[in-house]
């Protein structure tokens, strides 16, 4: 089932959709904005310029930072009298970014997280458990309204408080889960503990989750424990929230819906541009937004892109699930690693769970790694010649793999902390 033709038109129709939106989009901020303005003039481009979507590349960068200079409102395309929703980031690094949206960009959103919901399954029937938090963050209310918009049965449950969450997924018969797969996972951990029948206690048939990159044997554990079916989505508050593009059933790539969302591949060090299916730096551009449009955002986040229609008929690109950060990428003695390619080494591991944590430091002049695994439930600590193998052949897949040498260390079940948000896996030290 999809949910508007928009994800199924051919693909000059796309193009041809997106080349008048860009044009749009660049023509208004040179109008209204300040910034875009100058940033167009340092370039000695005008709107007039574009042509087409191959010219998006003349076009200027935007960055985090540029947000954060321009705090609070500064890079707003509407007056405030229009502004009807502001979100921001948490602003541990600083000042937070701010987001803003009209009453057009709310339906921008809810349409495409009812995009996002009908790849899962979801329709009127369903009851959502929302388990993303709600306030400045985007996740929970980008999802509440989502679900709304197709009609669904959304409970608020926000984050945290564990116990009551699986209370309210048993007693209301939640049949969609939504939060983040670690908090699947933790959830899932708990109710183990407390003795639950997972296929009598709970109604799941599909799950929606994002917020943190995750390994292929993350998805997979989610979905066995809780027999369902696994969806990931992909958002950010500066683009919109939750809802930039999804997983269908028929592909672990996720659909970037283009008509509202313009999506290039660059080298994170030159910001040339990377062919199709080439691993880079995501960028994205707005095409529809109004209170905050953005162009060319460099999100950081590694991905590639193809341009092949999937099974589902939907003809939109499709991204590769983010492998991590350019700007949390690990340098280990000049090896480049991401938190991702060392949980799908554990993933394939036997005798461990998927809670680790990545602790970055230094002996003398080189760098060292610990990798802390919690080990199974099944696994006796006190083990000590299963532990060691277990050890072992967890360092020797981390070697022949990612050419890291690390110390792995396997801990007690349940001693790394938990998160209700998106999990701390790496702790750099050096820093």
């Amino acid at each position: 089932m999809i949910w508007s033709k928009a994800e199924s038109a051919p693909r000059e129709v796309i193009e041809e959709t997106q080349t008048r939106r860009l044009k749009e989009t660049a023509s208004r901020v040179y109008a209204i904005n300040p910034f875009y303005k100058k940033k167009f003039d340092e370039l000695g481009l005008l709107p007039e310029d574009i042509k087409s979507i191959d010219d998006i590349q003349q076009l200027p960068f935007t960055k985090k930072q540029d947000l954060r200079d321009h705090y609070p409102f500064g890079l707003f395309c509407v007056p405030m009298n229009q502004v009807v929703r502001i979100h921001s980031s948490s602003g541990t690094t600083g000042k937070p970014t701010v987001v803003g949206y009209n009453d057009h960009d709310m339906s921008v959103w809810a349409e495409v997280m009812a995009r996002v919901y009908t790849m899962s399954g979801t329709n009127a029937d369903d009851v959502v458990h929302n388990g993303y938090g709600y306030g400045l963050f985007t996740g929970g209310l980008g999802f509440h309204y989502g679900a709304e918009h197709v009609g669904a049965t959304v409970v608020p449950a926000s984050g945290g408080f564990t116990d009551r969450q699986l209370m309210l997924m048993k007693d209301f018969g939640a049949t969609i889960l939504a939060c983040t797969p670690s908090f699947a996972l933790h959830m899932a951990e708990v109710a183990k503990k407390a003795g639950s029948d997972f296929r009598k206690d709970y109604k799941l048939k599909s799950g929606i989750f994002g917020a943190e990159p995750t390994s292929p044997g993350m998805k997979a554990e989610v979905a066995k424990i809780w027999g369902i079916n696994y969806h990931e989505v992909y958002g950010l508050s500066e683009i919109i929230g939750p809802g930039v593009s999804c997983s269908c059933a028929h592909s672990d790539r996720l659909h970037i819906f283009e008509d509202h969302f313009l999506a290039e591949i660059i080298d994170p060090k030159t910001g040339e541009a990377m062919p199709d299916g080439q691993r880079g730096e995501l960028v994205i551009t707005t095409l529809t937004k109004q209170a905050l449009p953005i162009i060319r955002y460099r999100t950081g986040d590694i991905t590639s892109i193809i341009k092949e229609p999937c099974k589902c008929g939907r003809t939109h690109s499709r991204m590769e699930s983010i492998v991590g950060r350019a700007d949390d990428m690990l340098i280990v003695n000049g090896v480049n690693i991401y938190p991702s390619q060392v949980e799908h080494v554990i993933a394939n591991s036997k005798g461990v769970t998927l809670n680790y944590q990545i602790v970055a430091d230094k002996k003398g002049h080189l760098d060292k790694l610990e990798v802390l695994v919690e080990i199974s439930d099944d696994i006796l600590m006190d083990s000590v010649g299963e532990m060691e193998k277990i050890k072992k052949d967890i360092q020797a897949s981390l070697l022949n793999n990612l050419y890291i040498n690390a110390n792995v260390k396997l801990v007690e079940p349940r001693s790394i902390e938990r998160s209700v948000g998106k999990a701390v896996r790496v702790i750099d030290k050096r820093k």
